[in-house]
């Protein structure tokens, strides 16, 4: 039965989540992954979704197993952090928002939900822009996050969890940032941190190790980038739509 059973409960009070599903760059997952380590979080509750394969992970250097989704709690950010190990798939897109979006609503959770756009790397920094739905999009004015320069969409499991957003009328934002579309890219996910979440989240992120050890993690993490491209998985994407469909 979907559901997501609390491990360690967490005081928090209509708390920020935000979300890391993997996706292009793995931009969601770099950043999920980072505030989780910076910030020394609880393993706060385990997500059990239709959709989310039947795996079992683990970490170097310890022997606990646990499941491939997972949320993890900061009482005193009063902050939630939604970390996968995994893509979902997109077929399995709907079953997952349907089983974490009714959750979210019980909790009076404010989501930030994480994109990369997939642009050829330049020297110039990548560029962020917001949507939004409800209250969000006041959010994001508050924060000074700009708004798209073209007509575009979110796919997969984050699409799925913003259209389920827009369909019940609750206050959600989406950040899609410019991201390497071959590779990790530990520089775009750095700018979704410092330009959108700590705005949103009203936290402050040391981000130094993250860009001091971008090869490292770019290495750690280009094994599942590259088995999402054998597969055709994109777990989340932003793309532009065009004048003409």
């Amino acid at each position: 039965m979907a559901h997501v059973s609390v491990r360690e409960p967490v005081e928090l009070d209509a708390p920020t989540m935000v979300e890391g599903l993997p996706g292009v760059g793995l931009v969601g997952k770099i950043a999920a992954d980072h505030l989780v380590e910076e910030f020394g979080m609880t393993h706060h509750a385990n997500v059990h979704c239709s959709g989310v394969p039947a795996v079992a992970v683990y970490q170097e250097g310890d022997a606990t197993l646990h499941p491939p989704v997972r949320l993890y709690a900061d009482a005193d950010r009063n902050l939630l952090v939604l970390q996968s190990d995994v893509p979902i798939t997109p077929q399995a897109a709907q079953e997952f928002a349907d089983c974490v979006g009714d959750w979210f609503g019980e909790d009076d959770v404010f989501p930030i939900y994480l994109s990369g756009i997939a642009r050829e790397k330049s020297d110039a920094p990548p560029a962020l822009y917001g949507v939004g739905v409800g209250e969000g999009l006041s959010r994001l004015d508050e924060a000074g996050i700009g708004v798209p320069s073209e007509t575009g969409l979110v796919s997969g499991p984050t699409g799925a969890l913003l259209n389920d957003a827009v369909e019940r009328d609750r206050a959600a934002v989406g950040l899609v940032v410019e991201s390497d579309p071959r590779f990790p890219d530990p520089e775009a996910a750095r700018v979704l941190i410092k330009e959108g979440i700590e705005p949103l989240a009203d936290v402050d992120v040391d981000v130094d190790d993250l860009v001091d050890r971008a090869e490292e993690i770019r290495a750690a993490k280009e094994r599942l980038a590259r088995r999402m491209q054998e597969a055709g998985e994109e777990s989340t994407q932003a793309r532009p739509l065009g004048m003409y469909q």
